[in-house]
């Protein structure tokens, strides 16, 4: 499974695609960071951010997008940047067919550290191990990215094969329910 990590922002857009055929073998296939000109319209900032978005995805065709679900901040302007970014993203793979999975900043430091209330370097840290990269992929946004990617690996996985079991048993219980005449 290709997983392309989107840490949405408006200013800074983290990218990160990670390869894994189980949970204990990630590999990073790319990494980077979409910039917008501050001083730019916001409606050129979002165009900027599908354009290279588009260009991540038809390079590195992933089979879903994770990614960061956005919360309430106290900073409202930030939130509502970081919304609009989120909402670029998640039209791409709809366009594309491509499905799409959204994680708290709590579920991603969990997966990829141990703990909800990991800080910025601790996961940044776990990225590295977790991804045997030499270095930490800078800026944050990048690793944030990355673990966003990661974290899908390990509860997309899980949430899918709930997800297949409830369908099967309600289809059971369906063809049970026809059998009886109900």
């Amino acid at each position: 499974m290709r997983v392309l990590g989107v840490d949405p922002g408006l200013t800074r857009c983290g990218i990160g695609i990670v390869d894994g055929d189980n949970y204990q073998n990630l590999q990073m296939v790319g990494v980077g960071v979409i910039r917008t000109d501050v001083t730019a319209p916001l409606e050129a900032r979002l165009l900027q951010l599908e354009v290279e978005l588009i260009t991540w995805i038809k390079k590195y065709k992933p089979d879903v997008i994770a990614v960061e679900r956005v919360f309430s901040q106290l900073n409202v302007k930030t939130a509502m940047a970081t919304g609009q970014a989120a909402g670029v993203a998640l039209l791409i793979a709809a366009r594309n067919g491509i499905p799409v999975a959204m994680h708290t900043p709590s579920e991603v430091k969990a997966a990829v550290s141990g703990s909800g209330r990991a800080d910025k370097k601790q996961v940044a840290e776990m990225v590295k191990k977790l991804l045997k990269l030499k270095t930490i992929p800078q800026p944050v946004d990048s690793t944030d990215a990355l673990a966003l990617a990661i974290c899908h690996h390990w509860r997309g996985r899980g949430n899918a094969l709930v997800a297949s079991a409830l369908k099967k048993e309600k289809s059971r219980i369906s063809s049970l329910q026809k059998a009886k005449g109900k």
